[in-house]
């Protein structure tokens, strides 16, 4: 962005809007409320979404029906980002649009809850319908939330600052589960828990209106709008083909694929199969977002300094390696261990994969990108998932093979292992052809593992709340280039 004084003014600001071109006061707080609502989001997510799955399989939902309730809600939701292309065309404010979508989604939590409990015999049918439109609500903010976002943060410190939101999104998200799990649990022991779910579900609805409030304060650049760019120039697709968006496009949407033939079933096969009790399902799923906040801060400094493919092709090593350690053993502990392992990865994962989406699309064209990537993704999804449900309906745990039968006890152990090697092919495939975007410093996979396992865990802890003399050390060596 350019800097608000000294220099000519940049050419798609109009020189009636000059003065009111956010300055770097203006730009820096309206970052620190982007920040507060990303926490109030989590607490959103972590006390609702998160649950979507367990409050369907309490209205009896089938191991299919779940994981329709997964994907098909989010794939059509993400069209509305045409939608919110469109309207940004006309109304010119990405604000007004985002606090538009971010206020029906508060109300949309309501007929959520009251209406699959109404109507019981038709519960499920309206829990889709609902979750659809609360998707939907979300996906008409997403590409103005993007677009305003890579216009406010700088591409050199968008590694550190999205890190440092994720990681308190993290420990939000973490501290909502904990809290609606143990609600939900309370609930449960005085055969209410239905009363579980209203009230964590008001909880969601109070968090999102917090985060209209902060959405609401922050700067919107004038002169700058989302909407979509119809290809122009016959040698368009020929550029397209051949460049590196297209290829990270194709990889996440066929990643998207293979995690989403597991993903929505590691629910199902905790309360289900398993029989774990909701403090029990929130304590695992709990785990993997407390790894996630510990270790994100490493993953961001990683990233603004040596990139992200080098952080994609580390971490592309281990995820598709995670739904097939499910079957290993159905203890409690072991179980435990494997999210705080598959926290730590996924949390390299998603934030580089991320920042390398920003660093690969134009900033006049972001959304018209952002939207194929976000649709494309969400096919991805729903393809895997359905899949996945399918595997999980047609195939018995018990197999004949020569006389013998081969019983591993549960459905869902097929499923994850198709999503393992799924996940393996699609990395083999693709990770090689990705490229670097920005320049940066040559890093070695010793190096990153070194980098990126230095501060796990309780180091992590002990590094980020009574560490900070050292972090603050190693962050001047960083800028130092003579270093």
């Amino acid at each position: 962005m350019a800097p608000r004084t000294g220099g000519p003014a940049p050419q798609h600001i109009p020189m009636a809007e000059k003065n009111d071109f956010p300055s770097k006061q203006e730009v820096s707080r309206s970052l620190r409320y982007s920040v507060r609502d990303g926490v109030a989001y989590s607490v959103m997510a972590g006390a609702g979404e998160t649950y979507f799955a367990a409050f369907a399989l309490f209205l009896k939902a089938t191991t299919a029906q779940v994981g329709l309730l997964s994907t098909l809600p989010p794939m059509i939701a993400s069209l509305a980002q045409l939608l919110s292309a469109w309207l940004g065309q006309i109304v010119k404010r990405r604000r007004l649009i985002i606090l538009a979508g971010t206020s029906l989604q508060a109300v949309s939590w309501i007929p959520l809850l009251l209406l699959p409990v109404i109507y019981p015999e038709h519960g499920i049918t309206l829990l889709i319908v609902c979750v659809t439109v609360y998707y939907a609500l979300g996906n008409l903010v997403s590409p103005q939330w993007g677009s305003l976002m890579g216009d406010l943060v700088h591409a050199q410190q968008r590694g550190r600052y999205f890190a440092r939101r994720n990681r308190l999104m993290s420990v939000t998200n973490f501290a909502a589960l904990v809290g609606a799990g143990i609600i939900l649990h309370y609930f449960e022991s005085w055969d209410g828990t239905v009363f579980g779910y209203a009230a964590i579900f008001v909880v969601a609805v109070v968090a999102r209106l917090v985060s209209v409030y902060f959405l609401s304060r922050m700067v919107d650049p004038p002169g700058h709008v989302a909407a979509i760019e119809l290809p122009k120039g016959k040698d368009w697709w020929r550029r397209v083909r051949r460049s590196n968006f297209l290829r990270f496009v194709v990889f996440f949407a066929l990643m998207n694929l293979a995690v989403g033939i597991a993903s929505p079933y590691f629910a199902v096969y905790m309360l289900r199969d398993l029989h774990l009790s909701y403090m029990e399902f929130m304590a695992i799923t709990a785990t993997s977002v407390l790894a996630q906040f510990v270790t994100l801060n490493s993953w961001g400094r990683i990233s603004d300094a040596f990139g992200n493919r080098v952080i994609l092709r580390l971490t592309g090593c281990v995820v598709p390696l995670l739904p097939v350690a499910w079957v290993v053993s159905e203890n409690f502990w072991y179980l435990i261990g494997i999210q705080i392992i598959a926290g730590f990865f996924w949390a390299g994962f998603s934030l580089s994969a991320g920042n390398f989406l920003y660093d690969l699309v134009p900033a006049a064209k972001r959304v018209t990108y952002l939207a194929i990537h976000n649709v494309l993704a969400a096919v991805g999804v729903f393809i895997g998932a359905t899949l996945g449900g399918l595997l999980a309906t047609l195939i018995e745990p018990a197999v004949a093979a020569d006389g013998d039968i081969f019983d591993w006890g549960h459905a869902l152990y097929y499923v994850f292992l198709v999503s393992t090697l799924t996940r393996i092919i699609v990395v083999a495939i693709f990770l090689p052809r990705i490229k670097e975007v920005r320049t940066t410093r040559r890093l070695t996979a010793s190096g990153l593992i070194l980098r990126a396992t230095r501060s796990p865990a309780l180091a992590g802890l002990v590094i980020e709340f009574g560490g900070s003399r050292y972090r603050r050390k190693r962050e001047r060596n960083a800028s130092d280039p003579k270093r």
